[in-house]
């Protein structure tokens, strides 16, 4: 079909500022060369598959990552690169102070002339096709490369970059335990470039089930738990509109079934509301961060308190460190994932490990003003909740490395944040991990797994294997005593 010329260059202008966020005469980034990092690099990696969506992957890892962490995927938005967001968005500081690694998705000018992910051509952004296809192998990559935690695999993104994201969630919530879309749009708002102008400045008018149906329809054969699903949105976004926020929220609280009542409302700084919305268990499952006055862009605040990251720039706001409380709702800051942000205590100083054995680890840490006690976690897993600011750990394997933090807990029972990772090494020799094929249900007859709300979870790394029934064979590989991981590709 054929514009006037004048229609024609209206059309792309706005569409250019819905996609794009870029303001009149602004020249496009270029992407950068990978920086140095404060404990690690980013990377770029070369190899990662058929890439169908003609991507570039960027990694960043802290050193002495341990295995069983978790991952995070961060999408840009329009005119930005990898690593620009890897300098503002400041997830490398959490990165570096919970022990993740981020992977950073690249798209340029070649893929679109904004250089912005395609969140409305469903022949990039559905299961198995194009850009989504390209990330999901990304994401492959990289847990097989620093051996990550499959059970904790999260993805963020801003502006077209945060509507990437929503799709991503909808087309692999297999993959994805939590998401955090940044004046983004809801899951399959618009399937063609000519239909998302009116996706990102308009109501579209569907109700909750509409909208959750387009999750829902992205992946039938899904059945499995839904992802946990962060929503940020400024009140004078003039690019996203604020009703994006709604329509989000409207979305994934259908897709949950818990209806848009909220169950908390509390205020934040940075003019900063938070409302969330709890599963049936009480834990939130998706939670709405608008933020007064925000204009478009990703909600920063650059500092050095423990809530404080980023740095501003073009479409950066100082406002409030988004990344910080997005890692705190999916609970990055605490090994076993149960965000220690119930308690205002903060992470131990000092974590060191004292002595190994063959068979035995020893730590220390600095006290906390205000603990009653600590947890010790092991490769996640809570092991001892010491008075004390020590622990001998003992029943470990020859030759093996254990990751472990630990975090303070007051008197009523609430976990503060966690502290950085140690890594302990036993001496000896390292012995030949055992492995065990069998069904769901004969896993955890055998001790090697278990059941929660009619999913089975592996012993130690917890990764989810799936309904609780005898047609789901899964092996486990034993890695540490009482310790499995999913080893399906081979042990």
């Amino acid at each position: 079909m054929r514009f006037p010329t004048l229609r024609r260059k209206l059309m792309r202008a706005a569409l250019a500022a819905a996609l794009g966020t870029i303001a009149s005469g602004l020249t496009l980034l270029t992407p950068l060369a990978p920086t140095a990092a404060a404990a690690g690099t980013l990377q770029q990696v070369t190899d990662f598959g058929s890439n169908p969506g003609n991507l570039t992957m960027y990694e960043y890892a802290p050193a002495g990552l341990p295995a069983n962490a978790p991952l995070v995927v961060a999408l840009h938005g329009c005119t930005q690169s990898a690593s620009d967001y890897h300098s503002h968005s400041g997830w490398q500081k959490f990165a570096d102070q919970w022990g993740f690694a981020v992977v950073y998705p690249q798209t340029t000018s070649a893929d679109n002339s904004l250089s912005c992910f395609s969140w409305f051509d469903s022949a990039k952004d559905t299961r198995g096709k194009g850009e989504a296809a390209s990330i999901k192998q990304m994401v492959d990559t990289a847990v097989a490369q620093y051996g990550s935690d499959r059970g904790r695999v999260f993805v963020t993104g801003l502006s077209a970059g945060g509507g990437m994201t929503a799709d991503l969630l909808a087309d692999y919530p297999d993959v994805f335990a939590g998401g955090a879309v940044d004046s983004g749009l809801p899951a399959r708002c618009a399937t063609t470039q000519a239909a998302a102008s009116s996706c990102q400045y308009g109501n579209q008018n569907l109700t909750p089930k509409q909208w959750g149906d387009k999750v829902r329809n992205s992946y039938p054969g899904h059945t499995g738990p839904w992802p946990r699903v962060a929503i940020w949105q400024g009140s004078s976004d003039t690019t996203v509109a604020p009703v994006n926020g709604t329509e989000l929220r409207d979305q994934w609280t259908d897709v949950w079934g818990i209806g848009q009542t909220p169950s908390t409302t509390q205020a934040l700084a940075g003019n900063t509301t938070e409302t969330t919305y709890d599963d049936t268990t009480g834990k939130p499952a998706v939670t709405l961060f608008s933020v007064s006055g925000m204009t478009h862009g990703l909600a920063v605040d650059p500092g050095s308190g423990a809530d404080q990251c980023g740095t501003t720039g073009t479409y950066y706001l100082n406002t409030i460190c988004s990344s910080y409380h997005t890692a705190k709702f999916w609970g990055l800051d605490s090994p076993d994932g149960n965000s220690g942000g119930n308690g205002s205590l903060p992470a131990p100083q000092g974590v060191k490990v004292t002595s190994t054995t063959d068979t035995g680890a020893s730590l220390s840490w600095n006290a906390v003003s205000g603990a009653a006690s600590y947890n010790v976690y092991r490769n996640g897993t809570k092991v001892a909740s010491p008075a004390g600011t020590s622990f001998a750990d003992t029943g470990l394997s020859a030759g093996t490395s254990y990751s472990y933090t630990v975090a303070a807990v007051d008197s009523t029972g609430a976990i503060g944040t966690a502290s950085a990772p140690v890594t302990a090494t036993t001496s000896g020799t390292t012995p030949t991990p055992r492995c065990y094929t069998d069904n769901n249900y004969n896993q955890v007859k055998a001790g090697r797994a278990h059941q929660s709300l009619g999913y089975v979870y592996a012993n130690g790394s917890d990764q989810n294997m799936g309904l609780y029934t005898l047609l789901t064979t899964h092996t486990l590989k034993e890695t540490a005593p009482g310790y499995f991981v999913l080893a399906d590709s081979g042990c």
